[in-house]
């Protein structure tokens, strides 16, 4: 669909070259048809908008749309519903029987309003008034668009060229007074909607990216902000729009409509929410760039700008015999289509029809023992929206929701209907919503006058409420569908998100920002350690940053709640009164009645007053239980005087469960943690000793995540006056069945080389302590040597070299040669016959020795091997032994891209 508009003036002509004008027809007497105007079109046209509309089905209802939000925004909404059926009628010839294309154009004057539709099968029959043998009958599917434009148009006709048919008619404004549109009752003083000693009305304009680009006066004394603070900041970052994730429209789809009212709250800068009635009108300017035009008061006086109904009920009674949907109206037509719209418009209307002051919608819980209030009008909403009420009050009719109920006057009866209590209200009217006999809600409406309302009220309520029973009953199962919907994906992803991590840390961070804005306006998570420990405040977050602290700080000073293992969410009062009662004593410092300095206190009354706001709403809690124990507890706030609604409780109650899962698993895996690399960490060496002459160090990674040891080690000892040991193994396999090996291999070769054994004899007594482990031993791989600086410098090496591959020594020419030869692994064989092989380093020389794992290192059929490992090591003439390990380790890691599968160690020692 394709459309234009251009306000004022007068618009070139529309139609095609070549359009004759509108001929008149006639007659074999020589009448004219009197359905067919022979005048041109004479008056000042001040508007035009245009549309095209594709030939299918759905641009049906496109159009009627698109006429309605167009003569709707001229003004003319007396007569945009018989240009709507027109409408219809005309563009389902074009689209459905012609098959074209229909050009829709709306011509505004000063004294109604012209339509034209175009399509391109230029029949040239036209039917006559007179000639009902010609004319469409009104039980065929087609030909009733001339008929109706008979029935109901001022003027009408058709136009022809030979690609194009258009049919147009007019409708003229009824005659009304001058300067009057539509007026309410004079009604005495005490009876006006109260306001302010002065109502001020906010004008805010946001721009097509839903920025603000105007904020004027009034929206700064409304809601604290600056024009400048303001200015180019999305409109969702001062909004608390009443949306439900899966349900109703959100604020960006209520920005792109032509018309919008309704209500919603503006975070102001002191961070309190102010409920605002708003009404929306989208414009653009003479460049075609659109922007939306946003008028808000506060929600109190939204009389300032809420749009009466077009017709008082005792106007919408259809004549001449003609039925009308119930239904329709009582609502209106188009009803909306979202829930809370529905419910919105039922509650305005009930209050119009019986004059109320007020009125309410509550809607039933599954089980039919609760109703919670979903939509009302006259009353503090923020404050009741989803609060809750028996269905069984009391006993008697007038305690039961069931039963239509009148009360003449509620000072009588003291809450008798507790959702009135505090509002002002003297007399009420209650019905009750049934689909199938089935309780499915409660409509009332009140006044403030005793003695308003009586049986004869409550009969035509209820009848109202008998035909939109059904139509609210399905559209709230269309909504709890949407939700469930919503909630399966929500926990899903929730779900995935949690089984992510196993740090606890991490994991309360994502139970606060899941829950946080989408569940709660704030909340907190308390865990518990032990059985015998008490509740620990552990994470706070608020969907204002900046109110963290003050929520913190407030939930420190007041006991935890109790952790109950019952199932589901209660109700914890602590917090609200706890916020409200820090705001009083603010206050009352800030007002210097506590006697002592007020310029000390009134630097905190905002922070104060803005926590007292933020947390001063329903306060939930639900417990984290995991494997039957109760591990902490999740709080979910609102702000003030706002209340859950159920649905998002029972998500949030499958959501603390998944949570406490992965919390308790967190905790596990941490304790696992820390006592796996406790006692891995005790088989590491304690240190390397300082060996005179002599530089020594140690690069060790040990494969798999979490692990600090695995079966490659190292060590390098004292053994007497002089002499040193150093060895580096290889435990076959990886993780803490090596590392056991690996303990044993190192404290045995310590042992027993301090006894005074050559390296030969230690390495077959360790053999021996390996074999004697039985199923638990694994064969290993060694080189063992014993060190002793020499006064001339060098250094003197008795090296045993077993299963282990080879040591190689780097001279200070650069050449690289192996420093021992190889003989048998340990762990396999009973009878081994070892030697031992002298090495004597000379200043400068460097011996380097490694694990498998480095030679072993694979980048897909390649191997770094022992060619690899000497082509680095030559390389590192001069460096010193940290320098060389660090560069062969990096030489290791560059050779593939993928993490190292093996434990790796790696020992250089250089001769100073």
């Amino acid at each position: 669909m394709t459309t234009g508009l251009i306000p004022g003036g007068q618009p070139p002509d529309p139609r095609p070259s070549g359009l004759r004008p509108p001929q008149q027809r006639r007659d074999q007497d020589g009448q004219g048809s009197p359905h067919v105007d022979d005048r041109t079109r004479s008056s000042v046209i001040t508007a035009r908008a245009a549309a095209s509309f594709e030939p299918v089905g759905r641009s049906v209802a496109t159009a009627r749309s698109f006429v309605r939000d167009t003569l709707q925004g001229w003004g003319f909404a007396d007569i945009v519903d018989d240009a709507v059926v027109l409408t219809s009628e005309l563009v389902t010839n074009a689209v459905v029987h012609a098959g074209t294309h229909a050009d829709v154009l709306c011509l505004r004057s000063e004294d109604g309003v012209r339509i034209e539709v175009g399509d391109r099968y230029p029949e040239r029959e036209i039917p006559l008034q007179g000639s009902p043998a010609t004319m469409g009958s009104p039980d065929r599917e087609g030909g009733r668009g001339l008929q109706l434009c008979a029935a109901i148009a001022t003027r009408w006709g058709v136009d022809y060229t030979s690609t194009h048919k258009q049919v147009w008619f007019q409708l003229d404004l009824p005659d009304r007074p001058v300067g009057t549109r539509t007026a309410g009752p004079s009604l005495p003083a005490d009876l006006l909607p109260l306001a302010d000693s002065r109502v001020r009305v906010a004008v805010v304009q946001i721009d097509r990216a839903g920025a603000v680009s105007a904020w004027n006066e009034d929206a700064e004394e409304l809601f604290g902000y600056a024009a400048d603070q303001v200015t180019g900041k999305p409109l969702t970052d001062l909004a608390a729009w009443p949306h439900t994730p899966g349900t109703g429209t959100g604020i960006a789809e209520a920005l792109q409509l032509s018309r919008w009212e309704g209500s919603y709250g503006i975070r102001g800068a002191s961070g309190r929410v102010t409920p605002v009635y708003a009404s929306h009108l989208r414009v653009r300017d003479t460049d075609g760039e659109p922007s939306t035009v946003c008028l808000l008061v506060r929600d109190h006086e939204r009389a300032v700008l809420q749009t009466p109904s077009r017709l008082p009920a005792s106007d919408s009674t259809p004549t001449d015999g003609q039925s009308a949907d119930p239904f329709e109206v009582f609502i209106g037509s188009p009803a909306p289509d979202d829930l809370d719209g529905l419910l919105q418009r039922t509650v305005e209307r009930a209050r119009d029809m019986l004059d109320g002051d007020s009125a309410f919608l509550l809607l039933a819980t599954d089980d039919e023992t609760e109703l919670e209030v979903r939509a009302s009008t006259g009353l503090p909403s923020a404050r009741q929206r989803f609060a809750r009420v028996p269905v069984e009050a009391g006993p008697g009719r007038y305690g039961s929701a069931r039963m239509p109920a009148v009360h003449e006057d509620l000072l009588a009866v003291p809450g008798a209907v507790p959702l009135l209590n505090g509002t002002g209200m003297r007399s009420v009217v209650t019905v009750p919503l049934k689909v199938e006999g089935r309780l499915t809600g409660s409509l009332g409406v009140a006044a403030e006058a005793p003695g308003r309302y009586t049986n004869e009220e409550a009969l035509r309520l209820q009848f109202a409420a008998d035909r939109i029973a059904l139509a609210v009953e399905s559209a709230r199962l269309g909504e709890l569908e949407r939700l469930r919907r919503g909630s399966l994906s929500f926990l899903v992803e929730a779900s995935d998100l949690l089984a992510g991590t196993l740090d606890r840390d991490q994991t309360l961070a994502l139970m606060a920002q899941m829950t946080v804005p989408t569940l709660a306006t704030w909340c907190a998570v308390y865990t518990i350690a032990d059985q015998a420990s008490d509740p620990y405040l552990s994470y706070v977050l608020h969907e204002d940053e900046e109110l963290i602290d003050g929520i913190k700080s407030l939930l420190s000073k007041i006991a935890p709640p109790d952790p109950v293992p019952t199932p589901g969410a209660r109700v914890w009062a602590a917090p609200g009164e706890a916020a409200h009662e820090a705001a009083l004593r603010s206050s009352m410092r800030s007002l210097g009645l506590t006697g002592g300095p007020t310029h000390q206190m009134s630097s905190g009354i905002g922070p104060t007053l803005a926590t007292a706001s933020a947390v001063g709403g329903e306060t939930v809690v639900l417990p984290l239980v995991a494997r039957n124990r109760v591990i902490g507890m999740l709080t979910l706030g609102k702000p003030t005087d706002e209340h859950f609604r159920q649905e998002i409780l029972e998500l949030a109650e499958d959501l603390s469960r998944r949570a406490a899962l992965a919390l308790d698993n967190a905790r596990l895996y941490s304790e696992r943690t820390a006592i796996s690399q406790s006692l891995q960490r005790s088989l590491l060496p304690p240190g390397l000793p300082d060996i005179g002459g002599v530089e020594v160090d140690v690069i060790y990674r040990a494969a798999g995540e979490g692990n600090e040891v695995g079966g490659d080690f190292y060590d390098v000892f004292p053994i007497s006056d002089g002499a040193y040991g150093f060895a580096i193994g290889d435990v076959c396999g990886t993780g803490p069945h090596a590392a056991a090996v690996t303990g044993l291999a190192r404290h045995a070769l310590r042992l027993l080389a301090r006894e005074g054994l050559s390296g030969p004899a230690v390495l077959e007594r360790l053999n021996s302590a390996i074999l004697d482990e039985g199923a638990r031993s694994r064969f290993l791989t060694l080189l063992y040597g014993e060190m002793r600086p020499q006064p001339d410098g060098s250094a003197e090496l008795k090296v045993v070299c077993a299963g282990h591959p080879l040591p190689l020594r780097l001279r200070q020419d650069g050449t690289v040669e192996p420093a021992a030869e190889p003989q048998p692994l340990l762990g396999v064989i009973e009878d081994l016959e070892l030697y031992e092989q002298t090495v004597t380093l000379d200043p400068g020389d460097v011996l380097l020795c490694v694990t498998d794992g480095v030679t072993e290192r694979r980048e897909g059929t390649r191997m770094l091997g022992d060619d690899g490992l000497t082509d680095v090591l030559a390389t590192c003439t001069g460096l010193t032994a940290g320098a060389v390990a660090a560069r062969v380790m990096r030489a290791v890691e560059r050779f593939a891209s993928d993490a190292p599968s093996d434990d790796m160690a790696i020992l250089a020692m250089r001769v100073a």
